[in-house]
């Protein structure tokens, strides 16, 4: 990432042939939330290889948004998935039947290589919003831990005490969680984690964890699933939505990227959610490189710009469907793609090599920021919580152009320009704002962002 020789606006709208953008300043969209990536056991594992100064360098470069990318939005899930890999599989209370929470813990979060170790290690460069989600209760919740994995109505009040168990404990130890996930891909009848329907979900919300987390006085927010597909969650979330008891518990809407696993990646059907229910803001909180996937429709991030671009399509698509935040899956992993925790009967497998924001040798001590870093960067660094974005006009195959208003943030008062070029080569666009026009040259496969401050005086 490098700052380019100045461009300036020259008198006149645009006009003629050509790719022409026309920022409308008029038209407000969607407010930003922020992007970055989530903290898991195996990225901290990763980190802790490497000398301590080093271990700091890689920390700035991701939250520092003078010096690095200033990650300001993040996922923390609650106890195991497949990449809380500095032990085996885990829960908050692994005692059967303890209804009372007694031997509730969070002591493995505390350790060297533990969540909260973690995110106060990356706090002290930047700061970010906090979104949790699970992918299991307790097995002794589950009617078959070893089949179904159904959640049995029975425990659905303590089910509510785990979840505000955590976020008590959690903030005792000074890490506050802005949004509570009641699961991560919940399933009733294909595939994913714990099974259970949307309208189940809509009753616990409604009548357990909605009501419990409001009379604790706690701030935290909720979000009720991540569902895998954006077609996912626009067929299902209607279902909780349009219930007036549990809607009132629902501060966004979180949804996962896995539709490029599909036929097609249904940005449509995101925007329609977003129509739908524009008050609640949609956060994309997991995406990643899946083995076995159609390399054709999206490589894996560790390779050049090219393969980078396509990360860059997918965030700039999320954010011009209505999304707020875009956050990837592992942000740190070794040369392997690991480590990886495996527990079978958890849907996490052996082997699960993966791909992530930033690669660490642990063998060489070679740390390498992928493409897919920059472009994150180009996004987390200049588009601030509490940017807004304009709309912008026009459409041109392979390119992509967004605008952001962020005057109303502290030292803000400029304008945000995300362009995307996606060609192999190299293209010429001109960006009318204001009766004013600006020419930019876009090398191919590239990310280019513009900022500027209206003129003293001007409008």
């Amino acid at each position: 990432m490098a700052a380019k020789p100045a461009l300036h606006f020259q008198p006149g709208a645009a006009g003629g042939e050509g790719q022409v953008y026309n920022i409308n300043t008029g038209v407000k969209l969607q407010r930003m939330v922020g992007f970055g990536a989530s903290f898991l056991e195996a990225g901290l594992v990763c980190l802790r290889d490497l000398p301590p100064a080093q271990q700091e360098a890689v920390l700035r470069a991701l939250f520092d948004p003078a010096k690095g990318a200033g990650f300001s939005a993040m996922k923390t899930p609650i106890a195991g998935t497949d990449f809380m890999s500095a032990g085996p599989y885990y829960t908050y209370d692994d005692t059967p039947g303890d209804v009372e929470l007694k031997n509730f813990s969070i002591e493995r979060d505390l350790r060297p290589t533990g969540l909260i170790t973690y995110i106060k290690r990356a706090s002290r460069y930047g700061k970010f919003a906090l979104q949790a989600p699970m992918d299991y209760p307790p097995d002794w919740m589950l009617i078959d831990p070893d089949k179904h994995q159904d959640v049995d109505p029975k425990y659905y009040d303590a089910l509510a005490h785990y979840y505000l168990r955590y976020l008590q404990e959690y903030q005792k130890h000074g890490v506050f969680i802005d949004y509570l996930c009641l699961f991560n891909e919940p399933r009733k009848g294909d595939g994913g984690y714990t099974v259970i329907s949307y309208q189940e979900i809509c009753d616990l919300l409604k009548n357990h964890v909605g009501p419990l987390v409001k009379q604790s006085g706690l701030k935290t927010q909720i979000m009720m699933s991540e569902a895998p597909f954006r077609s996912d969650a626009a067929e299902r979330y209607p279902i909780v939505l349009n219930d007036p008891d549990a809607r009132q518990y629902v501060a966004a809407l979180p949804y996962h990227g896995y539709d490029y696993l599909t036929a097609h990646n249904n940005f449509d059907k995101l925007a329609q959610l977003h129509a739908a229910y524009p008050d609640l803001p949609l956060w994309m909180t997991e995406v990643c490189h899946v083995y076995g996937a159609p390399p054709a429709k999206l490589p894996s991030p560790k390779g050049d710009f090219a393969v980078g671009a396509g990360w860059g399509s997918t965030i700039a698509s999320d954010i011009q469907a209505g999304a707020s935040a875009w956050v990837y899956w592992n942000m740190i992993l070794d040369q392997r793609g690991g480590p990886w925790m495996v527990s079978l009967r958890h849907k996490d497998p052996d082997p699960n090599s993966q791909e992530s924001v930033v690669v660490v040798n642990r063998e060489t001590k070679k740390v390498t920021y992928t493409a897919l870093y920059y472009y994150l960067a180009h996004f987390s660094k200049f588009v601030r919580p509490g940017a807004v974005r304009v709309e912008m006009a026009g459409d041109f195959p392979g390119l992509q152009a967004l605008a952001f208003d962020s005057s109303a943030l502290p030292g803000g008062n400029h304008w945000v320009l995300e362009l995307l070029n996606n060609r192999a080569t190299e293209a010429k666009v001109r960006v009318a704002w204001e009766g004013r026009s600006l020419d930019v040259t876009l090398a191919g496969n590239s990310i280019t962002t513009c900022l500027w401050k209206p003129a003293a005086g001007s409008r």
